[in-house]
């Protein structure tokens, strides 16, 4: 499927070369007046994320020129802080800099001076606003299903720092939960030597949603795995579930990726709503989400713990929205370990052996992905 980039100003749009994927900006009107604060990025020799820290949200325009090859980005309603850096130099194989300037009296236009591009995409996060400009250049090779081939793995213990994620009952904590699992997961899998593990954080830390994806790209990773606990405003709901990404009309998957997302219920459904509409053109994303391998990884990892585990009830591996996941170029799955809100699962969550075997469950389920048949067999997943 073949749209201009003029033909649909909000949504999902994609030509054969040009990727744009803009989420907050339809659904957030702008205020007063923008701060753009900072240019931040992350590089590696086939990707760029940049990220510009900004004081709300924004709504934008683009265009792509050539000779010189640029992308810019003109941001409405917006001025530059003048103590940041307008002049960026990156010079890695695909930005030379990132330039910002004041375009006109209430824009500011932000230009990516290009030397190889593929592939982009772009998208507004919240709180804090900023906007993610993902630059791809040419496609990594791609790895076969061989365990001869060491595998690099990136696990991420979902909050940290002045996030807690979901507290319970007794206060445990969902992002000191979730970094203990990860610890241990590192273990078990760093005692395999066909396996290199990085952690996105080791300690408690905030790390933005951005930066989580970007370092498994950076890492030319070939499993990304984001690990959180569930919650419920239902003390009753338990149980286990794993996540890939992508639309869904399920109000309850909504519900979680709003939570983790942190944004509200209401924006999480219009988001999916506006997927819904433009429906048949997600599928041209399959290739580049590894959508096939990461429903079989989220299948072998919720059989594996559900299987493990003793009376943990099994909610099945669902789509949903999360902006952890997004851009994420390797087969990537965020995976609910047990709800912290439902005091029964909370105290199984505060022991140290469970936890344990969470962390060797999950490992289990990422040995058979590597260890199965390379030729990956579409697998059933709800979107109700």
């Amino acid at each position: 499927m073949f749209l201009s980039l003029t033909s649909i100003s909000k949504g999902i749009v994609f030509s054969g070369i040009i990727l744009l994927l803009v989420i907050s900006s339809a659904f957030s009107e702008a205020s007063g007046t923008i701060v753009l604060r900072d240019i931040r990025y992350w590089s590696s020799p086939d990707y760029t994320r940049v990220v510009l820290d900004l004081t709300g949200t924004v709504e934008y325009s683009h265009n792509h020129l050539m000779n010189p090859d640029r992308l810019y980005f003109d941001l409405k309603n917006t001025t530059i802080k003048k103590e940041i850096l307008t002049s960026v130099p990156v010079g890695d194989d695909i930005l030379k800099t990132v330039r910002a300037g004041q375009f006109t009296r209430d824009t500011v236009r932000v230009v990516l001076d290009l030397k190889n591009l593929k592939v982009f995409n772009a998208f507004i996060l919240e709180d804090p606003a900023r906007l993610v400009i993902d630059v791809y250049g040419k496609e990594k090779a791609e790895i076969p299903h061989d365990v001869s081939v060491k595998k690099r793995i990136v696990i991420d213990p979902g909050h940290g720092g002045h996030d807690p994620g979901a507290v319970g009952l007794y206060g445990l904590c969902e992002k000191d939960v979730v970094l203990d699992i990860s610890l241990k997961l590192r273990d078990i899998l760093s005692s395999n030597p066909l396996y290199e593990v990085f952690l996105t954080r080791e300690t408690d830390v905030y790390i933005p949603l951005e930066a989580r994806t970007a370092i498994a790209n950076k890492k030319n990773a070939d499993l990304f795995i984001s690990i959180h606990a569930n919650a419920s405003p239902k003390r009753k709901a338990k149980g286990i579930e794993t996540y890939l990404l992508n639309w869904t009309d399920n109000d309850e998957a909504n519900r979680v990726a709003a939570r983790e997302n942190k944004i509200s219920l209401k924006k999480m459904q219009e988001i999916n709503r506006q997927m819904d509409e433009i429906g048949g053109i997600l599928n041209d994303l399959e290739r580049q989400m590894k959508r096939d391998e990461s429903v079989h990884l989220a299948n072998q990892i919720q059989n594996s713990i559900v299987g493990s585990l003793n009376n943990r009830e099994d909610l099945g591996v669902k789509w949903a929205m999360f902006f952890v996941l997004f851009g994420a170029r390797m087969p990537s799955v965020l995976v609910e370990v047990s709800f912290i809100s439902n005091p029964e699962e909370e105290k199984l969550l505060s022991d140290a052996f469970y936890r344990l075997q969470i962390a060797q469950a999950i490992a289990d389920g990422i040995g058979r992905y590597f260890t199965s048949t390379p030729v990956l067999q579409r697998v059933a997943v709800s979107h109700n």
